[in-house]
Protein backbone atom coordinates (compact mmCIF):
# COMPACT_ATOMS: atom_id res chain seq x y z
CA UNK A 1 0.00 0.00 0.00
CA UNK A 2 1.13 3.59 -1.21
CA UNK A 3 -0.37 7.44 -0.76
CA UNK A 4 1.35 10.05 -3.00
CA UNK A 5 1.72 13.22 -1.10
CA UNK A 6 1.92 16.27 -3.07
CA UNK A 7 3.17 19.60 -1.40
CA UNK A 8 2.22 22.46 -3.29
CA UNK A 9 3.86 25.27 -1.61
CA UNK A 10 7.06 26.73 -3.07
CA UNK A 11 8.75 26.03 0.25
CA UNK A 12 9.92 22.89 0.04
CA UNK A 13 10.11 22.15 4.10
CA UNK A 14 7.76 24.99 4.79
CA UNK A 15 4.53 24.46 6.81
CA UNK A 16 2.49 23.07 4.22
CA UNK A 17 5.40 20.41 4.57
CA UNK A 18 5.36 19.83 7.98
CA UNK A 19 1.25 19.14 8.19
CA UNK A 20 2.17 16.74 5.32
CA UNK A 21 4.85 14.88 7.45
CA UNK A 22 2.70 14.28 10.03
CA UNK A 23 0.13 12.80 8.06
CA UNK A 24 2.70 10.32 5.81
CA UNK A 25 4.34 9.59 9.68
CA UNK A 26 1.28 8.93 10.72
CA UNK A 27 0.26 6.42 7.74
CA UNK A 28 4.16 4.66 7.75
CA UNK A 29 3.26 3.81 11.27
CA UNK A 30 -0.38 1.92 10.12
CA UNK A 31 1.65 0.10 7.70
CA UNK A 32 1.36 2.33 4.31
CA UNK A 33 4.08 3.99 2.26
CA UNK A 34 4.06 7.27 1.63
CA UNK A 35 6.09 9.38 -0.84
CA UNK A 36 6.48 13.21 -0.84
CA UNK A 37 6.46 14.86 -4.30
CA UNK A 38 7.17 18.88 -4.09
CA UNK A 39 6.28 21.06 -6.29
CA UNK A 40 9.43 23.43 -5.74
CA UNK A 41 9.85 27.25 -7.17
CA UNK A 42 9.92 26.46 -11.17
CA UNK A 43 6.99 27.64 -13.12
CA UNK A 44 4.63 25.05 -13.80
CA UNK A 45 3.09 24.47 -17.29
CA UNK A 46 -0.40 24.53 -16.91
CA UNK A 47 -3.16 22.73 -19.32
CA UNK A 48 -4.13 24.27 -22.89
CA UNK A 49 -6.60 21.47 -23.12
CA UNK A 50 -5.14 19.82 -26.34
CA UNK A 51 -6.67 16.00 -25.96
CA UNK A 52 -3.50 14.89 -26.18
CA UNK A 53 -3.15 13.42 -23.71
CA UNK A 54 -6.58 10.75 -24.22
CA UNK A 55 -4.26 9.94 -27.42
CA UNK A 56 -0.89 9.09 -26.05
CA UNK A 57 -2.23 8.36 -22.14
CA UNK A 58 0.10 11.38 -20.38
CA UNK A 59 0.39 14.98 -21.03
CA UNK A 60 1.87 16.63 -23.45
CA UNK A 61 4.39 18.78 -21.62
CA UNK A 62 6.15 15.99 -19.89
CA UNK A 63 8.29 18.45 -17.76
CA UNK A 64 10.14 16.74 -14.43
CA UNK A 65 7.51 17.53 -12.24
CA UNK A 66 4.60 16.14 -14.08
CA UNK A 67 6.40 12.88 -15.06
CA UNK A 68 7.15 12.63 -11.21
CA UNK A 69 3.59 12.57 -10.75
CA UNK A 70 2.71 10.85 -13.78
CA UNK A 71 5.18 7.76 -12.69
CA UNK A 72 4.21 7.37 -9.05
CA UNK A 73 0.42 7.25 -10.28
CA UNK A 74 1.41 4.36 -12.90
CA UNK A 75 3.58 2.51 -11.03
CA UNK A 76 0.45 1.88 -8.15
CA UNK A 77 -0.67 4.32 -5.45
CA UNK A 78 -3.54 3.14 -3.23
CA UNK A 79 -4.37 7.10 -2.10
CA UNK A 80 -3.72 10.83 -2.61
CA UNK A 81 -2.98 13.81 -0.62
CA UNK A 82 -2.86 17.09 -1.81
CA UNK A 83 -1.26 19.90 0.44
CA UNK A 84 -1.46 23.82 -0.54
CA UNK A 85 -1.02 27.18 1.41
CA UNK A 86 -3.40 29.78 1.06
CA UNK A 87 -2.98 32.45 -1.36
CA UNK A 88 -5.84 34.93 -1.64
CA UNK A 89 -8.34 32.54 -0.45
CA UNK A 90 -7.25 29.82 -2.72
CA UNK A 91 -4.64 26.61 -2.90
CA UNK A 92 -1.22 27.78 -4.96
CA UNK A 93 -2.26 28.72 -8.84
CA UNK A 94 1.33 26.24 -9.75
CA UNK A 95 -0.51 23.83 -7.89
CA UNK A 96 -3.73 23.69 -9.65
CA UNK A 97 -2.09 24.33 -12.92
CA UNK A 98 -0.30 20.75 -12.01
CA UNK A 99 -3.29 18.89 -10.65
CA UNK A 100 -5.47 20.14 -14.06
CA UNK A 101 -2.94 18.25 -16.15
CA UNK A 102 -2.87 15.20 -13.37
CA UNK A 103 -6.39 15.45 -13.11
CA UNK A 104 -7.06 15.01 -17.17
CA UNK A 105 -4.60 12.45 -17.98
CA UNK A 106 -4.73 10.05 -15.31
CA UNK A 107 -8.64 10.29 -14.37
CA UNK A 108 -8.86 6.42 -14.89
CA UNK A 109 -6.04 5.75 -12.63
CA UNK A 110 -7.18 7.60 -9.57
CA UNK A 111 -10.86 6.57 -9.83
CA UNK A 112 -11.81 5.17 -5.91
CA UNK A 113 -8.73 6.15 -4.86
CA UNK A 114 -9.22 7.70 -1.77
CA UNK A 115 -8.17 11.38 -1.91
CA UNK A 116 -7.31 14.05 0.58
CA UNK A 117 -6.61 17.79 0.81
CA UNK A 118 -4.87 19.62 3.52
CA UNK A 119 -4.65 23.37 3.43
CA UNK A 120 -1.81 25.59 5.39
CA UNK A 121 -2.94 29.37 5.87
CA UNK A 122 -2.02 32.52 8.09
CA UNK A 123 -5.07 33.42 9.29
CA UNK A 124 -7.97 33.24 6.63
CA UNK A 125 -9.08 31.49 3.64
CA UNK A 126 -8.53 28.06 4.63
CA UNK A 127 -12.34 26.65 4.02
CA UNK A 128 -12.54 28.04 0.27
CA UNK A 129 -9.04 26.53 -0.75
CA UNK A 130 -10.08 23.01 1.05
CA UNK A 131 -13.34 23.31 -1.36
CA UNK A 132 -11.07 23.90 -4.20
CA UNK A 133 -9.17 21.17 -4.05
CA UNK A 134 -11.77 18.92 -3.00
CA UNK A 135 -13.46 19.35 -6.42
CA UNK A 136 -10.38 17.48 -7.89
CA UNK A 137 -11.51 13.92 -6.02
CA UNK A 138 -15.24 14.70 -6.62
CA UNK A 139 -15.30 14.82 -9.85
CA UNK A 140 -13.04 11.47 -10.00
CA UNK A 141 -15.23 9.06 -8.51
CA UNK A 142 -12.37 9.03 -5.56
CA UNK A 143 -13.40 9.14 -1.90
CA UNK A 144 -13.04 12.13 0.27
CA UNK A 145 -11.22 10.62 3.65
CA UNK A 146 -12.38 13.02 6.41
CA UNK A 147 -10.86 13.48 10.05
CA UNK A 148 -12.09 15.50 13.42
CA UNK A 149 -11.87 18.76 11.84
CA UNK A 150 -11.36 20.12 8.40
CA UNK A 151 -8.13 19.23 7.00
CA UNK A 152 -6.36 22.56 7.81
CA UNK A 153 -3.17 23.51 10.28
CA UNK A 154 -2.36 27.04 10.68
CA UNK A 155 0.78 29.05 10.78
CA UNK A 156 2.65 31.60 8.95
CA UNK A 157 6.79 32.24 9.71
CA UNK A 158 8.82 28.59 9.16
CA UNK A 159 8.06 26.01 11.65
CA UNK A 160 4.43 27.45 13.48
CA UNK A 161 2.52 24.79 11.85
CA UNK A 162 3.94 22.34 14.57
CA UNK A 163 2.75 24.27 16.84
CA UNK A 164 -0.84 23.87 16.00
CA UNK A 165 -1.79 20.70 18.02
CA UNK A 166 -5.44 20.58 16.99
CA UNK A 167 -3.96 21.03 13.44
CA UNK A 168 -1.71 18.32 13.95
CA UNK A 169 -4.25 15.91 15.54
CA UNK A 170 -5.87 16.68 12.77
CA UNK A 171 -3.28 15.74 10.15
CA UNK A 172 -2.78 12.40 12.48
CA UNK A 173 -6.40 11.41 12.26
CA UNK A 174 -7.14 11.67 8.46
CA UNK A 175 -4.11 9.31 8.03
CA UNK A 176 -5.62 7.07 10.40
CA UNK A 177 -9.19 7.29 8.78
CA UNK A 178 -6.76 6.83 4.70
CA UNK A 179 -5.26 3.66 5.82
CA UNK A 180 -8.61 2.16 7.12
CA UNK A 181 -9.76 3.48 4.03
CA UNK A 182 -7.35 1.87 1.81
CA UNK A 183 -6.80 -1.38 3.23
CA UNK A 184 -10.96 -1.86 3.32
CA UNK A 185 -11.63 -0.50 -0.31
CA UNK A 186 -8.78 -3.00 -1.59
CA UNK A 187 -10.49 -5.71 -0.31
CA UNK A 188 -13.76 -4.69 -2.40
CA UNK A 189 -14.93 -4.57 -6.22
CA UNK A 190 -16.24 -0.95 -7.38
CA UNK A 191 -19.35 0.20 -8.33
CA UNK A 192 -19.99 -1.01 -12.07
CA UNK A 193 -20.17 2.97 -14.13
CA UNK A 194 -22.41 3.44 -16.47
CA UNK A 195 -21.47 5.03 -20.12
CA UNK A 196 -20.88 8.85 -19.54
CA UNK A 197 -23.25 11.10 -21.11
CA UNK A 198 -22.42 14.97 -21.56
CA UNK A 199 -25.27 17.66 -22.02
CA UNK A 200 -24.08 21.18 -23.54
CA UNK A 201 -26.64 23.83 -22.94
CA UNK A 202 -25.38 25.43 -26.25
CA UNK A 203 -28.23 24.93 -28.96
Amino acid sequence: MKVLLINGSPREHGNTFLALSEVSKTLNEEGVATEIVSIGKSAVQGCIACGMCGRIGKCTFNDNLYYRVWRAVKDGIDGLVIGSPVYYGGPNGSLCALLDRVFYSLGPQLQYKPGASVVVCRRGGASAAFDRLNKYFTIMNMPLVSSQYWNMVYGQAPGQASLDEEGMQTMRTLARNMAWMIKHLNTEEHPQQEQPVWTNFIR
